[in-house]
């Protein structure tokens, strides 16, 4: 049984689950402000289009959840550590998302053990 029932967690952040299931460019972006910033250690993607070409990039891979591991929110953040599938390979992944006007404004994504 899941940890965690995904539908009943922040709604962004079922949105954004939702769009990466789907491999959908155009659902993922919606997701995201104008001026969003997504920081990996493989570097910072500044505005919205270079938030859209590190996701399009990265939905090559395929990206599937496997499991929610942990998970917390308050009002505006959201903190996680998942199982990801990336090309059918598992991958621990983990997160913040900051939401503003009910859009993804500052992320911070990356994948180890």
């Amino acid at each position: 049984m899941a940890k965690y029932d995904i539908s009943a967690l922040h709604p962004v952040f079922v949105r954004q689950m939702d769009a990466l299931a789907a491999l959908d460019i155009e659902a993922v972006m919606k997701n995201y402000t104008e001026d969003a910033v997504l920081v990996r250690f493989e570097g910072a993607s500044v505005g919205i289009e270079a938030v859209r070409e590190t996701f399009t990039g990265y939905l090559t891979l395929k990206p599937t959840l496997v499991e929610l591991q942990e998970y917390i929110e308050t009002d505006d953040t959201i903190f996680y550590r998942a199982i990801m599938n990336l090309n059918g390979a598992p991958e621990h992944a983990f997160g913040t998302l900051v939401v503003r006007d009910g859009r993804i404004w500052r992320q911070t994504a990356g994948f180890g053990s």
